[in-house]
């Protein structure tokens, strides 16, 4: 008894706390598990939590902003610190921006470094979910993981949009117009959702009041909702990994949450930060005064939107402006084709985005759970399709900036917009081909390096006389990485339990012919023993 009261010691006032937040929120079953979590090593990891940690900053310093900002559409006439615009009638939404950037200590820097993570934000999480595509990470059991990402994305461009729209300047008068334009294009609600949003014709009363609801409430929460939601996928899945010895389907390799995970993400979040702060400090971005304030009277051009929007903007610069089919119906009024039609390149583009993990399943008829990454050469079918994409929304991300192009380059604009015509219908085959053929071909380099081994530059005469260049076997971690992939195969259209073989099997059937009849093999352990023999022979013989 003497002992026990011995060692008995008092509770800490932190223990306390613990105690007692713990007791009424049992939080610490699902902390000690989250503490456990596994994180792989890989670098390729790291730009998801580049994006989360720009989300952190984009919080931080939207909410310092948001104390001096005005959302208003009222008129005003600016009398602040930046001369060249006193006199000047405008929105009390820009002249509350220039005051920020001139007036609100440390205003300007705040501004930059919002701007700033917030394209950095989107490139994370665009450069990451190109990291999860090319490498298999959207496959069984993580395809609703994959779609909460693409809405992630989605969500991101939308904050984006309201957030540079706000200011009311020149570049966000523009994007608001494209904006109206596109709404009214909509058959039979068209006109009615314009009305809605801009509270009146274009520009209306209202848009700035409403873009800031949707910027500093809906938006945030949605995307912070997402997040949790997709970080709880992680935990739930677990982490792939890319293959090795010892990696297996369950056996992740890596560093655990707590402590050593913990304190370099710590770090890491600090370097973000200090890189983004270095930028909002030494590089101007979004100068709203060099724009001015919106005024729909005149024809303006020169203002680019920010690149995740661009491609829509390109998308309706490539199309014809005089497009035959200009329809009025008794119904539905006046269909514009000029302006619906370039809308279906995005609605395709992000369809096949969101579906793609059942697409892939469809073609190649594989169910089984994948936890292990493919190399993206591995997948060349894959590979060239996702780079196909890029290139689609590359070629209309710079069509955007066709006009900027013809003056800088000093070009005829006519030009520029064919040649960006003949990429946007051809370049997404080209590139899929070319990638393809890369992928194929960097297959059969792997194959010849894993029999034949690495040339050393070496030559020595066998006792027979014969010259031969020495080659040495690859280590077993190397050897691994080159032979444990999976190729799938070329599968005929089959037919169904009736017997028959329906039309959408016969069109799998060729899609699957055309990606999967060329393609390389992995080496079999036959193959690897007999290499193996061959090197004892050679290394006998010298």
């Amino acid at each position: 008894m003497s002992n026990a009261v011995n060692e008995y010691k008092p509770a800490t006032r932190t223990g306390h706390i613990a105690n007692f937040v713990d007791s009424r929120v049992g939080m610490s079953g699902i902390v000690k598990e989250f503490g456990r979590k596994i994180f792989p090593d890989h670098w390729s990891f790291m730009f998801g939590e580049v994006a989360l940690y720009c989300l952190i900053i984009l919080i931080l310093s939207g909410t310092y902003l948001t104390f001096f900002f005005n959302p208003t559409m009222d008129t005003v006439i600016y009398d602040g610190s930046y001369v060249p615009m006193r006199g000047v009638e405008m929105s009390g939404a820009y002249a509350s921006s220039l005051n920020i950037s001139f007036d609100v200590r440390g205003g300007l820097f705040m501004r930059q470094v919002h701007h700033w993570a917030a394209l950095l934000f989107v490139v994370a999480i665009a450069v990451h979910m190109m990291r999860v595509f090319f490498t298999g990470a959207f496959r069984r059991p993580r395809e609703l993981n994959w779609v909460v990402g693409g809405t992630l994305f989605v969500l991101a461009m939308g904050a984006g949009f309201t957030g540079y729209s706000l200011p009311d300047d020149v570049l966000s008068g523009n994007g608001l117009r494209i904006i109206d334009g596109v709404m009214k294009a909509i058959p039979l609600v068209g006109t009615y959702l314009s009305l809605f949003f801009f509270g009146g014709e274009f520009p209306g009363h209202m848009v700035i009041g409403r873009l800031y609801t949707l910027h500093i409430m809906i938006v945030p929460a949605l995307l912070l909702l997402t997040v949790a939601i997709h970080l709880f996928m992680v935990v739930v899945h677990k982490h792939t990994q890319y293959p090795g010895p010892g990696r297996t389907e369950k056996n992740v390799v890596g560093f655990p949450v707590g402590p050593v995970y913990a304190a370099k993400a710590g770090g890491f979040f600090f370097i973000v930060f200090g890189i983004l702060a270095l930028l909002a400090s030494t590089t101007t971005i979004n100068a709203i005064w060099n724009y001015g304030p919106y005024d729909p009277s005149p024809v303006q051009a020169g203002t680019q939107p920010d690149w995740y929007i661009g491609w829509v903007d390109g998308a309706l610069r490539l199309m014809p402006g005089s497009w035959p089919w200009h329809w009025q119906l008794e119904l539905g009024g006046t269909w514009v084709f000029a302006v619906l039609l370039p809308m279906v390149p995005a609605a395709i583009l992000l369809g096949i985005f969101f579906t793609w993990p059942w697409i892939e399943r469809w073609v190649t008829k594989d169910h089984r759970e994948h936890h292990i990454l493919d190399r993206p050469r591995n997948a060349p079918f894959r590979t060239g399709a996702g780079v196909a994409g890029i290139t689609w929304y590359g070629v209309m991300m710079a069509a955007a900036s066709s006009d900027l192009i013809a003056t800088h380059f000093h070009v005829a604009f006519n030009d520029v917009l064919y040649v960006l015509r003949f990429l946007f219908i051809f370049g997404p085959f080209i590139a899929f081909e070319v990638t393809r053929r890369i992928c194929l071909a960097l297959q059969r380099k792997d194959r010849e390096v894993v029999l034949h081994g690495v040339e050393t530059g070496r030559v020595v005469q066998l006792p027979h006389g014969e010259f031969i260049e020495v080659h040495e076997p690859l280590d077993e971690y190397d050897r691994y990485q080159l032979v444990s992939f999976n190729s799938p195969v070329y599968e005929p259209a089959q037919a169904n339990a009736k017997g028959k073989v329906t039309q959408s099997e016969k069109v799998r059937g060729r899609i699957s012919k055309l990606f999967f009849e060329d393609r390389v093999a992995p080496v079999t352990p036959a193959e690897l023993e007999a290499a193996h023999q061959h090197h004892e022979l050679e290394s006998s013989n010298r």
